[in-house]
């Protein structure tokens, strides 16, 4: 490519194609060296991740499903040999709760652009293996890849403006409907590949209610934390198209599906309750349930499954003011229709069908809803702080300084205050920049939970939750907006060294909380999620230090939990590089603690890492495998009771060790000028690779510096 644009000596000193360090490196600029050397570099991942796929694939053929690290051939033969018998496996299944949230932490640095180049490569890559092509297919295939090459080197590679909010939740709402859908499919025959392999009974493994649960995460839109762009409109913006998405995806399964149910009611034997229930509902829909019946005469599954997709219409346009069966409130409603498909179908014998073209888009439904994605709500404690000081200064309290109360004071003024249900304000007061922006994005999410429900809501999440009044104080801001009996979950972020171990003692008194109980009570299957932070634990204390202080805080979690009778789900902060989590999804799992894992489990895919592991299908695939895999394999070991103490000990001891070292450079009076020279944060401070600031509040200060730029400094 290079030399058909006359860059000859850019071309000759191509890393990968040439031996000899070439002498003329003084002739190319630096800018185009730099560029040359960067495309090398990603093509070579490409290229490596294709490898991969394909020597996995190798290894199964080879060897079987059971060598893949971390996949469901390999957990199923662990268990089997194990002596863990099938209906173990059948009943623990169900139970996988499993949900990646895709973060826009500033750590991307490639243009959507660009990404979208790399994606169209690997397309060609895997098109290029084809052993069948002719020799001027495999010629036009080389010149679509040097097009290709060309249109990279001509496109800046990275952001020279800030990239908006909009750009990067663009980027995320690809994956959740061009990827993300697909992969489900595929992750989901993996399982049914490894059971059959293992010997199952198919039938154990032929119902959506069968396997685990997979749904998706996303704080692009919700995660303020910080960020002073995401405003309450963006977040019900977010919330909406969320909504908009999931449904579409919905009605274009169902168009498919209509398309391949084509029963003649001559040649099947359809119930005739099942016929009246369609004239009925058709009649309700007036003119388009009777176009709807017309399409095809005769074809009863799919006159039904035309009504389904008038209703699904009905519910995208909010037609809410007709009858209840002329759309769908809810997708529990939509799921009971596609239950009494996939019964009609077994019942006609016609299961296979049911299996390849009903189950797929049943588990769609469940995995995506009418929501898409989960969207979370982070905001930070002292944010919070300030909020209520204004509504409490507004609202004519003499003593309003909430910051300067001791912790005793604050319980019990929160305390008194949840037993009224009276707001402290009259609606639409403004008080102040911070209290108006809590209140206003609470109240968006009031007015969606009204019309759609709580399923397109994740967690409130308090990121340096430092205390049991940090997490309360939260209710007192949905008891103003009219959410307090909305059950929304709201979960601790420990995020420094201290907090971490402080964890297990603010979880018990919040999960001891009357609040807190009236609400498990109301709702005995509810999980309490607790997040960990591992990028701000390395910050603080460093990787030895992090690393043990959360594996030790999840056990202790793990005891609190286990005392009171509730099921934790840990929510995994983790980043890319290794000092932040990052690293094999699956032995990320294995060094879970013995029966920490209930189950439930929330990871955050962040920055650079979403388009490492889901730029492409089979890559997705393989990377949820993992995530969902591991999970059930973790879940299924006991807890073990007996520690090794003197291990503990000589951990306890070096970590010690280890943070007064770290903690004494860091604490050195000229560590910040000493900081700013020996690394190049200024440089990433300045760069384009996201919507929100490097730092919370902007001070130079090493508090107030944000641990992703941290973290990539020191690399």
């Amino acid at each position: 490519m290079l030399q058909s644009l006359g860059e000859e000596k850019m071309a000759a000193m191509i890393p990968f194609e040439n031996d000899q360090p070439i002498a003329t490196i003084d002739k190319v600029a630096d800018g185009k060296v730099a560029q040359a050397i960067g495309i090398c570099f990603e093509l070579l991942n490409s290229v490596e991740e294709n490898a991969a796929t394909q020597f996995r694939r190798k290894i199964e053929n080879q060897f079987g499903l059971e060598n893949i690290r971390g996949s469901w051939g390999e957990t199923l033969n662990l268990w089997k040999t194990s002596g863990i018998n099938e209906q173990e496996i059948v009943a623990l299944l169900p139970k996988i709760n499993v949900m990646p949230v895709l973060t826009a932490h500033p750590s991307e640095a490639k243009r959507l652009t660009v990404l979208d180049i790399h994606r169209e490569l690997y397309v060609l890559l895997v098109k290029k293996e084809n052993p069948l092509w002719s020799s001027s297919e495999k010629a036009a295939i080389r010149e679509e890849i040097k097009s290709l090459l060309e249109r990279w080197w001509r496109t800046g590679e990275i952001y020279l403006q800030k990239p908006r909010l909009d750009d990067e939740r663009s980027n995320i709402m690809h994956y959740f409907e061009n990827v993300f859908p697909q992969a489900l499919r595929l992750t989901d025959q993996r399982l049914l590949d490894a059971w059959k392999y293992t010997g199952f009974s198919p039938e154990n493994l032929s119902r959506p209610e069968q396997f685990p649960k997979l749904e998706f995460g996303s704080w692009v839109g919700g995660d303020r934390d910080g960020h002073p762009y995401v405003t309450p409109e963006f977040s019900a913006s977010t919330l909406k198209l969320h909504r908009e998405a999931a449904l579409k995806i919905m009605r274009k399964e169902l168009l498919l599906l209509a398309k391949e149910l084509s029963f003649s009611e001559y040649l099947n034997t359809i119930p005739v309750d099942f016929l009246t229930d369609i004239k009925e509902t058709a009649h309700k829909l007036g003119a388009s349930g009777q176009k709807a019946m017309e399409r095809n005469p005769s074809e009863p599954l799919r006159q039904f499954i035309n009504i389904l997709i008038v209703r699904l219409d009905n519910t995208i346009d909010e037609r809410f003011d007709l009858d209840t069966d002329c759309y769908f409130n809810r997708p529990e409603n939509l799921k009971l229709e596609l239950k009494k498909l996939r019964e009609l179908l077994i019942n006609l014998g016609a299961n296979q069908i049911n299996l390849k073209c009903l189950f797929p888009i049943e588990r769609s439904l469940e995995c995506f809803g009418f929501h898409l994605a989960k969207l979370d709500i982070r905001q930070n404690s002292e944010y919070h702080e300030k909020a209520i000081t204004q509504i409490l200064k507004t609202s004519g309290f003499v003593d309003a300084d909430y910051a300067s109360w001791s912790e005793e004071k604050r319980l019990s003024f929160i305390n008194q205050e949840l037993l009224s249900n009276r707001p402290f304000l009259v609606s639409n007061t403004l008080c102040g920049a911070e209290a108006d922006n809590v209140l206003g994005y609470f109240k968006e999410i009031k007015d969606f939970v009204d019309l759609h429900g709580s399923g397109g809501i994740g967690s409130i999440i308090v990121s340096m939750t430092r205390s049991l009044s940090d997490l309360l104080l939260v209710y007192l801001f949905l008891r103003e907006v009219g959410l307090k009996d909305a059950n929304l979950p709201v979960v601790p972020l420990l995020e420094t060294i201290d907090d971490l171990i402080a964890g297990p003692e603010i979880l018990e008194a919040f999960l001891t909380h009357p609040t807190v109980q009236n609400i498990r009570n109301n709702n005995t299957d509810l999980v309490q999620e607790v997040m960990l932070g591992y990028s701000d634990s390395n910050k603080d204390g460093g990787i030895l230090t992090s690393r043990w202080t959360i594996y030790k805080a999840e056990e202790n979690l793990t005891a609190v939990g286990d005392k009171l009778g509730v099921k934790l789900c840990f929510f995994h902060g983790r980043g890319g590089t290794i000092s932040r989590g990052g690293g094999k999804i699956h032995r990320f799992l294995e060094s879970m603690p013995n029966g920490s894992v209930s189950g439930h489990i929330k990871i955050t895919v962040q920055g650079e890492t979403i388009a490492d592991q889901f730029a492409n299908r089979l890559n997705a695939c393989y990377n949820l495998e993992m995530m969902i895999s591991g999970t059930a394999r973790q879940a299924m070991i006991a807890a073990n009771k007996v520690k090794n103490h003197k291990l503990y000990t000589i951990m306890d001891r070096l970590v010690e060790m280890s943070r007064k070292n770290y903690r004494s450079l860091l604490d050195h009076p000229n560590f910040i000028k000493f900081y700013s020279e020996a690394t190049p944060i200024d440089v990433l401070e300045q760069s384009k690779i996201g919507s929100r600031p490097a730092r919370r509040t902007g001070q130079r200060s090493l508090n107030d510096l944000r641990s992703i730029p941290w973290v990539f400094s020191w690399n």
